[in-house]
C-alpha cells in the first residue's frame, strides 16, 4: 500500500475496503513494527488476513443480497406501475367506448330521421332492400317509390310518423284503430275497425295514388267499390234468369293476410321495403284490450290481415280477386252461366237447358274458391229459381231492376202517415234524421228504378218543403279533431251506420227473399 490516506475520509474509506485489523497490520508492517508475511512462523497476520478475506466475501454476499432484494422491490414497483398503466388504459378505453357509443347513438338517431330499418318482429327482413321494378311501375302509371323516405315525402309525413303508423307490435299501449261491435242481421256480432285520422289519411293516399290506378286491370265481373259500378250494374246481367245462385265468401277481409297484401305490392313492382310499409299500413291484427296497473294494452291475438273498416281493404280485395274473377268467369261461360261479384257476394245465373249445370257450377266453384285462399259461407248459399222473387245484392231481377214490393209498400205507407199526421213519432231506418233517411231511400230507389224513384223523391221533397226541414250538419263537419268514436255513446252506432251505408261492407244478409223481416234489413236497405 504505497498510497497513504491523506485525509480522514480516505482513512475511513480504506478501513471500509479491508478491515480495521488488516489496516493496523499493514501500517505496522509499513512502519517496521511487524515482519512481512512469511518471515515469522505461525504468523498471526495470516489469520488477520484470512478474516479480512472472509469479511470481504461476506460483504460481497450481503451486497448481492441487497441487490436481490432491490430486484424484488423493482419488480413490485414495476408491477405497480403496470397496474396504474392498465387502469389508465382501461379508463381511456372506457372513455373511447363511451364516445363511440355516443357517436353510434347520434348516427342511429340521424339514420332514423332518414331511414326505417326495423318495424317489428317478423316483418323487418325486407327493409333496406330498395331495388324495385321501375319499368313495371312506370308502365302501370304508379308512383315510383321504393324507400321509406320517398314514401314519407309523398304522403307528407316525417320518417318518425311513418314508422309510428307502420310499426307492428305484439303488445302496444296505443292503437291506430277504434274498434266496436255491430250486430249481424243473421245473429252474432261483427267487429269494425275504424282507422284513426293519421292512419286513415295514409290509407286514403294509398287508395288514391296506387289502388285506384289499378281499376282498369280489374275483371269486368267485379262491380263492388268501383267507379261507374254499383249494385244495379252488378244485378243487371242476371235479369230474367231461370236460376240464380247467390254465394257469400266467409270472413272476406280477415282472410286476406299481411303476407298476401305484401306480395300484392311486390308484384306491382315495388321494392321489398316499400311493399312491407304499404302492407303494414293496410293491415292490422285482431287485438284484445287488457288493463294492467291502470293502463290499457292492446295484445295481438292473430296475424295481421285486412281490417273491416279501412278504406283500402275493398280495393285491395278487388285487385287480389282478379285471378279468382277470371277463373270463375271462364268456368261460368264454359257451363253457360253469367258471373258477377260485388265484394264478397258471388252471383251466377243461367236460363234454358243450361240450368241443369247448376250442380256442376257449385262443385267447381267450391274448388276454385278454396284454391284461391277463400272460404264459402255454406249457410248463406242460395239457389233461387224462376217463379219466386230473385234478388242480387238487394235488387229484384225477375223482370227489370227493382226494389221489393214489401219495402216499397211500407215506404209509401210511411210517407202517407207523415203527410196525414206529421213527422212526430215517425221513423224510417236506423237514423234519427227522418227526412234524411226518407230522401236517401228514395234516391236509392231512383238508382234502381228511375221511374218509381223519381216519383218517391218528389213526394219526399214536398214533405221536406212542407215541414221546413233543414238538414243537420254532417258528422264530418262537427268532428274537427280525431277523437276515438268510442268516446261518445252514440259514436259506435253512427260509425256502424256509416260503414254499412257508405262502404257497403256488410254483405252477409242472405235471408230467404220470400220473407220480409223489418228488424233484419240487408245492408243495402239501411234507409
Amino acid at each position: 500500500m504505497a498510497d497513504q490516506p491523506r485525509t480522514r475520509q480516505e482513512l475511513y474509506e480504506r478501513i471500509r475496503q479491508t478491515s480495521k485489523e488488516e489496516f493496523v497490520l499493514e501500517e505496522m508492517i509499513r512502519l517496521g513494527f511487524w515482519p512481512e508475511a512469511g518471515k515469522m512462523p505461525e504468523d498471526p497476520a495470516d489469520e488477520i488476513r484470512r478474516r479480512a478475506d472472509l469479511q470481504r466475501e461476506l460483504d460481497k454476499l450481503r451486497e448481492q443480497n441487497r441487490h436481490l432484494y432491490n430486484e424484488q422491490a423493482l419488480i413490485k414497483e414495476l408491477r405497480k406501475k403496470r397496474l396504474l398503466e392498465s387502469k389508465k388504459k382501461r379508463q381511456e378505453t372506457k372513455l373511447r367506448h363511451e364516445a363511440e357509443r355516443k357517436a353510434r347513438a347520434e348516427a342511429w338517431q340521424k339514420k332514423k330521421q332518414t331511414e326505417i330499418v326495423y318495424l317489428g318482429q317478423g316483418v323487418s327482413a325486407g327493409l333496406l332492400r330498395r331495388d324495385g321494378k321501375i319499368d313495371r311501375l312506370r308502365a302501370a302509371g304508379l308512383p315510383r317509390l321504393n324507400s321509406a323516405t320517398e314514401i314519407a315525402d309523398a304522403m307528407g309525413l316525417s320518417i318518425a310518423a311513418l314508422r309510428f303508423l307502420a310499426y307492428s307490435r305484439k303488445t302496444s299501449p296505443v292503437s291506430h284503430y277504434v274498434r266496436f261491435r255491430i250486430p249481424k242481421k243473421t245473429g252474432g256480432e261483427r267487429i269494425i275497425s275504424a282507422p284513426m285520422k293519421r292512419l286513415k289519411d295514409a290509407q286514403h293516399w294509398i287508395q288514391k295514388e296506387i289502388l285506384e290506378k289499378l281499376a282498369p286491370t280489374l275483371h269486368q265481373a267485379a262491380h263492388g267499390f268501383r267507379s261507374g259500378h254499383s249494385i244495379v250494374s252488378n244485378a243487371r246481367p242476371h235479369l230474367k234468369s231461370d236460376v240464380l245462385i247467390n254465394v257469400d265468401l266467409k270472413d272476406f277481409f280477415p282472410t286476406v293476410s299481411y303476407r298476401r297484401v305484401r306480395g300484392l305490392f311486390a308484384a306491382l313492382g315495388y321494392s321489398e321495403e316499400a311493399a312491407t310499409i304499404f302492407a303494414l299500413l293496410c293491415t292490422e291484427p285482431e287485438v284484445e284490450e287488457v288493463s294492467l296497473d291502470g293502463r290499457t294494452y292492446y295484445v295481438a291475438q292473430s296475424e295481421r290481415r285486412l281490417p273491416q273498416g279501412a278504406p283500402t281493404s275493398p280495393a285491395i280485395t278487388n285487385v287480389l280477386c282478379r285471378r279468382l274473377d277470371k277463373r270463375l268467369d271462364k268456368m261460368a261461360r264454359d257451363l253457360g252461366f253469367t258471373y258477377t261479384r260485388y265484394a264478397d257476394d258471388l252471383t251466377f245465373s243461367a236460363s234454358g237447358e243450361k240450368v241443369s249445370q247448376t250442380g256442376e257450377v257449385l262443385g267447381r266453384l267450391r274448388r276454385i274458391v278454396a284454391h284461391e285462399g277463400f272460404h264459402i259461407h255454406e249457410g248463406k248459399t242460395r239457389v233461387l229459381r224462376k217463379g219466386r222473387r230473385m234478388e242480387v245484392t238487394g235488387v229484384v231481377v225477375n223482370a227489370k231492376p227493382n226494389v221489393d214490393r214489401e219495402t216499397l209498400r211500407r215506404f209509401r205507407a210511411t210517407l202517407f202517415q207523415i203527410e196525414k199526421d206529421g213527422p212526430a213519432g215517425k221513423r224510417w231506418g236506423a237514423s234519427k234524421d227522418l227526412f234524411a233517411s226518407l230522401r236517401g231511400f228514395a234516391s236509392y230507389v231512383r238508382m234502381v228504378n228511375p221511374d218509381k224513384g223519381g216519383e218517391l223523391l218528389k213526394q219526399v221533397d214536398a214533405l221536406i218543403a212542407k215541414h221546413n226541414y233543414k238538414p243537420a250538419a254532417s258528422a264530418y263537419a262537427k268532428k274537427k279533431d280525431d277523437k276515438p268514436a268510442a268516446k261518445s255513446k252514440a259514436a259506435p252506432a253512427a260509425a256502424a251506420a256509416k260503414v254499412e251505408t257508405d262502404a257497403k261492407v256488410e254483405t252477409d244478409s242472405k235471408d230467404d227473399p220470400s220473407k220480409s223481416d223489418p228488424s233484419k234489413k240487408k245492408w243495402w236497405k239501411v234507409f
